[in-house]
């Protein structure tokens, strides 16, 4: 009876806007709605805040469903709000490489329209055919050409948001330089939709690059300091990198074949200048190691089965295959005890344990799969600790809601949490976006 006056209310006021009823519908990840709604404007997704404020119902955003299972302890809000149906360009200044876009397209659908115009957005998601630019912003996504281009904090200029009471607000701007002053994006950028929806995303944009290629450096002995001096080497160099990721033996294999660790050296300039810094790894490379470098095409059908090996939220693991992704953040080079660590657990363990880490950010993604939950909650807090004593970070980017409702994903509540929780409690004191979705249960 409740989905019942929920699906008429709605409709009252959004008769142009597909409703679904999602009570039978119950996802092993959660973060579901007892009725789904796809708005195609701004004003419809601000109408249904407002509604959804004023009446104490919950709200639940998804894009693509990519991060479907990113935090949440919720099985079932009382709205599903999709943004799958909010896509399109809305400004692109060409000379200005600046370019304005709804929050529910699909990162493939971006890049492929900016294609045309030879520009690109620097960030490099995993799926990008499903993930939208809205989530990705509002997770902070990025891959190992963060090394290069940094992550969606560096390439946002502006936002359009519309808050829990249905006010719409703009933080930043549309040109690359803004004035000075605290800037308002970042609160957002992160925050896991819990401050606001992102309507539209301004972003600045970067030429294609005339060359690319990819250096695939194996180490056949397993000696990571051989691994270490090499990255060190590199990075105090005037070479300019865009990745410098370091595979683990199982990552590896399932990438390129062969069962070793595996430093994956990426470059993006002038064919000259690409190939003259690929000469330099090579005279740096230790005697037993050995260089396979992949051009163009080559190297960017890598990185697309790349983008594809972590668990996707808008799918389900075969049969009864259990999957997490963990986000670990360490001290640059401790990026090595990370990635020797999760070759010890895929041997240790039942679980496929993949992991990759970028020598020169410090940020890692481990990639677990198994059919026990108390093997994988207990190798989850195995790497937590073995992290923690780091002095680094552990952030659980996918699980079954089941399991998250046991392990703290985001972990220790931060020193500044009074800060995030004041800062919710003012934008949105009726708890009506994403609840539990963020860190101490925001």
């Amino acid at each position: 009876m409740i989905v019942v006056d929920l699906l008429s209310d709605l409709k009252s006021f959004l008769p142009d806007v597909q409703l679904v009823d999602g009570k039978n519908q119950r996802h092993p990840l959660g973060n579901g709605g007892q009725v789904s709604v796809y708005p195609k404007t701004e004003g419809e997704i601000a109408s249904i805040l407002k509604y959804a404020n004023d009446k104490g119902k919950k709200i639940t955003v998804v894009g693509g469903g990519t991060k479907r299972g990113f935090g949440g302890l919720i099985e079932t809000a009382d709205i599903l709000l999709s943004l799958s149906k909010y896509k399109g360009i809305v400004k692109h200044t060409v000379g200005d490489m600046t370019l304005t876009v709804k929050a529910g397209t699909s990162f493939k659908e971006l890049q492929e329209y900016l294609a045309q115009h030879n520009q690109k957005v620097s960030l490099d998601p995993v799926w990008p055919e499903d993930a939208t630019i809205g989530g990705i912003i509002a997770s902070n996504e990025s891959g190992p050409k963060r090394l290069g281009y940094g992550s969606s904090r560096d390439v946002v200029i502006g936002l359009r948001l519309v808050y829990p009471d249905g006010s719409i607000i703009r933080a930043g701007g549309n040109v690359v330089k803004n004035v000075a002053g605290y800037d308002m994006n970042k609160l957002f950028i992160g925050s896991m939709g819990t401050l606001g929806i992102l309507s539209e995303v301004t972003l600045k944009l970067r030429p294609i690059p005339k060359y690319e290629s990819l250096g695939l450096l194996v180490f056949p002995d397993g000696n990571l300091e051989e691994v270490r001096s090499l990255a060190v080497k590199l990075l105090d160099s005037v070479m300019e990198p865009i990745a410098l990721e370091l595979l683990n033996p199982a990552l590896s294999e399932r990438l390129t074949g062969q069962n070793v660790y595996t430093l994956a050296i990426s470059f993006e300039d002038v064919e000259s200048s690409v190939h003259y810094q690929e000469d330099f790894v090579k005279n740096i490379q230790p005697s037993n190691a050995k260089m396979t470098v992949l051009s163009q095409n080559q190297a960017q059908a890598f990185w697309e089965k790349f983008y594809s090996i972590s668990p996707n939220g808008a799918t389900l693991a075969s049969g009864n295959q259990i999957e997490a992704a963990l986000k670990i953040g360490v001290v640059n080079l401790d990026v090595l005890k990370v990635i020797k660590e999760s070759h010890i657990l895929h041997h240790s363990s039942t679980l496929t344990v993949e992991a990759h880490g970028g020598l020169g950010h410090g940020i890692c993604q481990v990639n677990l799969k198994g059919t026990e939950d108390e093997e994988l909650t207990q190798v989850i807090l195995k790497l937590r600790k073995s992290v923690e004593a780091l002095g680094g970070y552990v952030i659980v980017k996918h699980l079954p809601l089941t399991l998250r409702q046991q392990i703290d994903v985001w972990g220790e509540k931060p020193s500044h949490f009074f800060l995030l929780e004041g800062i919710k409690t003012k934008i949105d004191p009726n708890r009506v976006l994403n609840n539990k979705r963020f860190v101490g249960g925001i």
